[in-house]
């Protein structure tokens, strides 16, 4: 991701947004079933980490966590939970060959473009194991629009995600969607795939 506009929207505001998703993602069952389906103790990358809350987790359940996000502050932040190994890196910085037995993808691909997304998702499959889990969550609809606080999105529907992961050689195992408050307080529908590969 590179738009100016919505990076700067989370450098700014850092710290709220770890307060906001502390809470949610210690009851995130989805986040729960990731962590089952992973191989114990394996490999994961939580891409697009924000300030490292999933990623926390991810390493209290004995997983080695790698966690990436292109905002420093975010990082910082990430970087004091014990067990995460966190660094300033985007998604066209993934390159390695199956290293990861699971990648987590929350609500962090939603600010790449329509037209960059296949590109990532290769690049996802690439990097994941035999066998490795993949999870993403998008807010659900169609085209790219800002938010009140100026974050770019780009919003897909089911058939539209399931269609992209599958081209990538993803294999979909589950799906979920729901509404939620997001940081600019306004409510929105939310679509979440877990796959394989």
């Amino acid at each position: 991701m590179s738009d100016k506009e919505t990076l700067g929207v989370y450098a700014s505001k850092a710290a709220e947004y770890a307060d906001l998703t502390t809470a949610a993602n210690t009851a995130d069952p989805l986040l729960t079933a990731f962590i089952a389906e992973t191989v114990p103790g394996g490999t994961v990358l939580d891409l697009g980490c924000g300030p490292g809350t999933s990623a926390a987790l991810m390493a209290r359940a004995g997983l080695l966590v790698h966690a990436w996000d292109p905002v420093p502050e975010m990082v910082a932040l990430a970087q004091q939970h014990p067990g995460v190994s966190a660094r300033v890196a985007g998604f066209d910085d993934l390159t390695e060959t199956a290293v990861y037995d699971g990648i987590w993808a929350n609500y962090s691909l939603l600010h790449a473009s329509r037209d960059a997304m296949p590109r990532h998702l290769s690049a996802i499959t690439n990097a994941l194991r035999a066998g490795g889990r993949f999870h993403i969550a998008l807010k659900s609809g169609s085209g790219c629009k800002r938010d009140r606080l100026g974050r770019l999105y780009t919003y897909y529907s089911d058939v539209e995600l399931t269609s992209l992961l599958e081209d990538a050689g993803l294999t979909v195992t589950g799906r979920a969607e729901g509404v939620g408050t997001g940081l600019d307080g306004s409510l929105s529908e939310w679509i979440s795939l877990a796959a394989h590969a």
